[in-house]
């Protein structure tokens, strides 16, 4: 027999509700994160051979230039442990979409730079990932949703 845990007896609207609120929020933002995630998940997956977190490195080194990106400053950009990283990293470098060299400054650090293979891959994901985002977040929106979401997400990730 499975043991039940023990009601308090206290409904949710005895709850402050500051408090009741900021549970509310907490289940309505992890519920569309995992909804949006796992659609992005399965179509970067299955047409792209990419993961979101692979999708992110090529995304970062991108916008990075030429000169390449050390590992680590990925780390704020791409949510994975350093050993991850490095992971993630060494098997998109095996499958030719990003490059690794040695940076000159610094025996021991290496730079990442996106390979021409790489970019080509990334021009394929990105339809498929805006088509994703579209389809399972923004087109339930008003163009003023929208608007208020970017910024009021930006202001989260910034803070």
């Amino acid at each position: 027999m499975v043991a039940r845990p023990r009601a308090t007896g206290m409904s949710p609207t005895a709850l402050p509700p500051q408090e009741y609120a900021c549970a509310r929020a907490w289940v309505a933002l992890t519920a569309a994160h995992a909804r949006v995630s796992n659609r992005l998940a399965a179509a970067l997956t299955g047409e792209c051979g990419l993961t979101i977190n692979e999708f992110e490195i090529l995304l970062r080194l991108e916008h990075a230039g030429d000169g390449g990106v050390r590992v680590r400053d990925l780390l704020s950009a791409v949510p994975l442990t350093q050993p991850a990283l490095s992971r993630a990293v060494a098997r998109l470098a095996e499958r030719g979409l990003l490059a690794r060299a040695g940076a000159p400054a610094d025996g021991r650090g290496v730079l990442i730079s996106l390979t021409l293979a790489g970019a080509e891959c990334l021009r394929a994901a990105i339809p498929v990932h805006a088509q994703v985002i579209r389809a399972a977040l923004l087109d339930n929106l008003s163009a003023a949703e929208q608007g208020v979401l970017t910024e009021v997400l930006g202001r989260i990730a910034a803070a």
